[in-house]
């Protein structure tokens, strides 16, 4: 027996972040309060986004000078309490950060809390992306429910975030315009009355000796993924009809799940489905007429290129708004028409802006001839901008994207293969395709990786053999992602020729 089915009022002692978890999926919050080694560890991508949220917190508090940080990494709860208590009563603090709040059981640190005049607070919840959300309101009810409770009076809610609109000039970050701070009192109270009900449901639901019985579905995704996904779906039939692809896939799930239909295998024919869902159900390799066709639309010499980006939320580069893409490698394998393949690439490893020598070294790359292969609209789009930043460069790089030719949309539309099971992913292409060739073996295996590792190498790591090992990580994946099309378009030919 465990200690909350010995003591019920240990595991029914709620917080704003498992109140919020309760809104999501009743079944998350049990999980989280009776069985939380059944999720599954946070991962590098995750741990990042959430260190980037701190990041902001810490800045955030800049526009409020004076203000005092409780912390509750630096106090136990009761600890925490106390000294916010403290600092309530002195009148010479003007804003209190992190300050813990407590009322009928339910715990919440507050991110700013702003005296206003003598008597009244303004409570401030800061958040790192750049616009409002209904998860946002329903965090700032809570925090309103738990401050009125415990006595503070309160003269407004507000939701402090990131502004996109904002152009860092260079030099010091001017923090009134970086963040934009919305009013929203009114949002905040008019959920004030459904909170009570809720705690209560999510009490009674807590007491149950056994989670409610909640399938997975698209719930489990938003507004935040939930890390229990793994062991609620561990019984699910391997060709789930949760994982058909593409348009209206939720509506077509839904359906399927009332019909009694787990598996993409029984849909009943006559089912209506896309075309790539139709493949998935099929399950068999696929070739179009006119594969061959389109693939012999290349001009030689080919260049297959692919960039990696990353997307500071704190701008850091002159002319740069917050969580603009920056992009920051490139790589480029040229096949000439003999067969022979040469390799080019780009990183920048320090902190220095690196779009101008990134395009500068990309345009002598690609020269002026030949097609460049790219596997999604990604590069286009890149390069666009990279022409509106340095209008130098414009009249060359349009050039470049006169050039572009695209893999992705040649595959997706001539061919298919059961392992894709949906998915025109390169990651999920390639070793289908070319199954020696993988990315299994690589210390970075996918963009957001790669993006994070670069915030990381550049920012934080001060470690030279660090730095170099991120490095080299970093070059092997982006040359691994335009060697693969270099053999797709081999493989892929083969097959169309039906070798």
């Amino acid at each position: 027996m465990t200690l909350g089915r010995l003591y019920p009022e240990v595991t029914q002692r709620l917080s704003k972040s498992k109140y919020l978890s309760g809104l999501q999926c009743h079944k998350r919050l049990y999980l989280e309060s009776h069985s939380p080694e059944l999720a599954t560890e946070t991962d590098e991508q995750t741990q990042a986004i959430m260190d980037m949220g701190t990041e902001v917190g810490q800045l955030a508090r800049q526009r409020f000078q004076g203000g005092v940080l409780v912390g509750f990494g630096r106090y136990s709860r009761e600890e925490a309490l106390s000294r916010t208590a403290e600092l309530l009563k002195d009148p010479n603090v003007p804003a209190i950060f992190e300050g813990a709040f407590e009322f009928n059981d339910v715990l919440a640190y507050v991110d700013i809390l702003e005296r206003v005049g003598k008597k009244k607070w303004r409570l401030i919840e800061v958040k790192a992306g750049g616009a409002v959300q209904d998860v946002h309101l329903d965090d700032l009810a809570i925090q309103t429910y738990i401050l009125n409770g415990a006595g503070v009076s309160l003269c407004g809610t507000w939701l402090m975030h990131l502004n996109k609109e904002y152009v860092y000039p260079g030099g010091e970050l001017d923090l009134g315009q970086l963040f934009t701070i919305q009013d929203v009192s009114a949002e905040a109270s008019a959920l004030q009355a459904e909170v009570p009900t809720r705690l209560a449901a999510m009490r009674a639901m807590l007491a149950a000796p056994s989670p409610p019985a909640i399938d997975p579905d698209h719930h489990c995704e938003a507004p935040y993924p939930c890390s229990f996904w793994d062991h609620c779906t561990k019984d699910k039939p391997a060709r789930w009809v949760f994982h058909l692809p593409g348009q209206g896939r939720r509506e077509r799930f839904e359906e399927l799940i009332r019909l009694g239909v787990e598996a993409i295998d029984d849909i009943p024919d006559g089912f209506k489905l896309n075309v790539i869902q139709k493949r998935v159900k099929e399950n068999i390799e696929w070739v179009h007429p006119g594969l061959k066709a389109a693939l012999k639309t290349v001009r030689y010499p080919v260049h297959h290129l692919d960039f990696e980006t990353f997307m500071p939320a704190i701008p850091k580069y002159q002319r740069t708004r917050p969580y603009q893409t920056i992009p920051f490698q490139w790589s480029n394998h040229v096949e000439g028409d003999d067969g022979h393949v040469e390799h080019f690439e780009y990183l920048c490893a320090d902190r220095r802006d690196p779009r101008e020598d990134f395009a500068a070294g990309l345009l002598e790359s690609v020269g002026r001839e030949g097609s460049i292969c790219a596997y999604s609209p990604y590069e286009r789009t890149r390069l666009n901008e990279l022409a509106e930043a340095f209008p130098a460069l414009k009249r060359d790089l349009d050039k470049v994207v006169a050039r572009l030719w695209d893999l992705h949309g040649i595959i997706k539309r001539n061919y298919y293969h059961p392992q894709f099971e949906g998915s025109y992913s390169l990651k999920d292409v390639l070793p289908a395709v070319v199954p020696s060739l993988h990315y299994e073996d690589l210390d970075i295996q996918d963009g957001l990786q790669a993006s994070e590792q670069y915030y990381k190498m550049i920012l934080d790591v001060t470690d030279p053999s660090e730095k170099e090992r991120i490095r080299t990580a970093l070059l092997k994946y982006c040359e691994r992602d335009t060697l693969a099309m270099v053999e797709l378009r081999r493989v892929l030919l083969q097959k169309a020729l039906g070798r």
